[in-house]
């Protein structure tokens, strides 16, 4: 995939496979990065392969966290429960994070080093109290759209990338629903980091395998 021009030849949205194609960059945010409440590691990383990447699509959509402080999923909100425990909720096993991308805080900024002028759309997600969100596509009731289906559908959105953080969590689960939702889709593995707790790494892939979702590499977008 060669670097593709700002609009395409006939100017109409649809026209060809790069109109046709997206990229989406998951939860590139200060929190996620060293020195967050919710470090990936490696997490630093991706910055610059993200900016290369999103030289290649023309359609680029980022993803943001946003959290309220009294969220579902923080351990801090749930007396006598740690970080990375679990319960149940409603939707099923919740983990516990630490507190992370409250809305509108420093922590949730996306990262001062990502320089992706052209993304036209930011999608927020979790900022449901009483639902987690991994998925850019869904909250985790699996009912509760973010709209991102709608908004590629209607952009004429065949095929999609995803890279991010973390693999194991935002980026596996969009994936997962993206290929379910018909999307040819991808994840550039070597830009995206993990988290990987109890096994949740080796659990990612498998789902994403048996989703289809396809693997590359950074190098092949350039091809």
């Amino acid at each position: 995939m060669s670097p593709v021009p700002a609009s395409s030849p006939a100017g109409l949205p649809g026209h060809s496979a790069a109109d046709r194609t997206a990229l989406i960059a998951v939860d590139l945010q200060v929190d996620f990065l060293p020195g967050g409440a919710l470090a990936v590691a490696g997490g630093h990383e991706i910055l610059p392969l993200a900016n290369h990447a999103a030289q290649f699509f023309r359609n680029v959509v980022l993803t943001q966290d946003w959290h309220p402080a009294d969220h579902i999923s923080f351990a801090a909100n749930h007396p006598g429960k740690a970080p990375y425990d679990t319960i149940a909720l409603p939707y099923g096993e919740q983990v516990l994070w630490p507190v992370h991308c409250v809305e509108d805080s420093i922590g949730a900024r996306l990262a001062s080093r990502l320089e992706i002028p052209h993304a036209q759309l930011i999608i927020r997600k979790g900022h449901h109290r009483a639902i987690d969100s991994y998925s850019t596509f869904y909250e985790a009731d699996r009912t509760t759209p973010t709209g991102l289906t709608g908004y590629l559908r209607d952009r004429g959105i065949e095929t999609v990338y995803l890279l991010g953080l973390a693999t194991d969590f935002c980026v596996s689960c969009s994936a997962v629903d993206a290929a379910r939702h018909g999307f040819t889709t991808y994840v550039v593995e070597d830009a995206c980091r993990a988290i990987d707790v109890n096994g949740s790494l080796d659990k990612a892939w498998a789902q994403m395998n048996a989703a289809g979702v396809k693997r590359t590499r950074l190098d092949a977008l350039r091809a």
